[in-house]
């Protein structure tokens, strides 16, 4: 699990449209450093400093796990990306987008690329009044005082008026979700991503225990025999995992990823069970699978057969070695019929055929910001 940091920083514009220069940075916040969790209203106030346009000022808070050196270089990236043009002129002036560090929990850091907490938040009314909306009895670790009372004693005279205008914040994936399961074909990297959402925001994961079903290496080796047994300890494991599972959520977890969906059980024993055992399976699995809380996003990992083949082999277990085309696509037919059929499921299909988000940081984030904005 990655340490999240409660991290406030000050954004302010004073070129083009404001608004939209603050809205943009806040989203690109969001994808790059972390979950936006407050956002100040929107105070208008004269240049500080140098003879220029107003400004429009807001503070933010957001929990990241990026080390000090990392976040620094990424809101500077941000700043980038929106445009800031960094001159060698000496002193302050105009910008469309200007973003500091304020403050990182209670820490006090001084080193060639950042000071924390920011040396001259105090001196300043636009940062200190939009700071002191979202975080009034924060302590300043240096001042041993609340913001709002290092507010008071502020002696910035400079005129900071609120504005009529109105920021969205982007909603955590954590506040979004209750319960995400990831689905796919074997091979697909289903676990793989649970257990990186998981890591990131804290969830709380609901594994598939196939290494614990004895059948399962029996079937690969008979399928014909062991399909049946197979596929009912499947089902009955499942149901008892996730009906445990998903009746109390952890009070120290934000929300539930699991790897599989019970529907799996009837997308394998479509293609495993004869048509009479099938019926008797049916049966059983629709008293059950009315009982089961359903997620409030299906997601859906496609790959191509070539692809799946390699991660099996990849992944070196015994018993999947053997595993043929023809049982992965029929496999991959089932989930399609079922997606296509089951309207009622928020289901999001991603295709990473192409993709290594286990290794390629900017394919994870690809696959999250989709989830995100889904």
């Amino acid at each position: 699990m990655k340490i999240q940091r409660n991290t406030y920083l000050s954004l302010g514009t004073n070129q083009g449209n404001k608004v939209e220069n603050l809205q943009k940075a806040i989203h690109l916040i969001e994808d790059r450093i972390g979950d936006i969790q407050k956002i100040s209203s929107v105070y208008q106030t004269p240049s500080w400093g140098f003879e220029g346009n107003d400004f429009f000022n807001i503070c933010i808070k957001v929990t990241t796990d990026l080390e000090s050196e990392e976040l620094i270089s990424s809101l500077l990236e941000i700043e980038d990306v929106l445009g800031r043009k960094r001159t060698l002129k000496d002193g302050y002036q105009n910008r469309n987008i200007d973003i500091d560090i304020l403050l990182i929990d209670d820490e006090i850091i001084f080193s060639k690329k950042l000071i924390v907490p920011h040396p001259r938040m105090l001196q300043r009314k636009f940062v200190m009044i939009p700071l002191s909306e979202i975080a009034p009895c924060n302590i300043h670790p240096i001042e041993k005082k609340q913001i709002s009372t290092c507010l008071k004693n502020c002696d910035d005279s400079s005129e900071v008026s609120l504005t009529s205008e109105k920021l969205i914040r982007p909603i955590p994936l954590s506040e979004k979700y209750n319960y995400i399961a990831i689905e796919g074909n074997i091979g697909a990297g289903k676990t793989s991503l649970a257990n990186m959402i998981s890591n990131e925001f804290n969830a709380k994961t609901v594994l598939e225990r196939f290494a614990e079903n004895p059948f399962l290496p029996k079937f690969y080796k008979d399928k014909e025999r062991y399909a049946f047994p197979l596929e009912m300890s499947f089902l009955a494991d499942r149901y008892q995992q996730l009906t445990d599972d998903l009746a109390q959520f952890d009070l120290f977890k934000n929300f539930i990823v699991s790897d599989y969906y019970i529907f799996k059980s009837l997308i394998f024993a479509q293609v495993t069970l004869q048509k009479e055992e099938y019926l008797l399976y049916r049966k059983m699995f629709d008293l059950m699978y009315k009982e089961i809380t359903k997620p409030d996003l299906y997601i859906y990992l496609f790959q191509n057969t070539d692809r799946l083949l390699l991660n099996i082999k990849k992944r070196g277990r015994d018993y999947e070695q053997g595993i043929e085309p023809s049982y992965l696509k029929r496999i991959h037919s089932g989930y399609k019929n079922f997606i296509n059929t089951e309207k009622k499921l928020n289901t999001l299909i991603i295709d990473v055929s192409e993709m290594d988000f286990v290794k390629n940081i900017e394919d994870y984030n690809y696959i999250i910001n989709k989830i995100k904005h889904y």
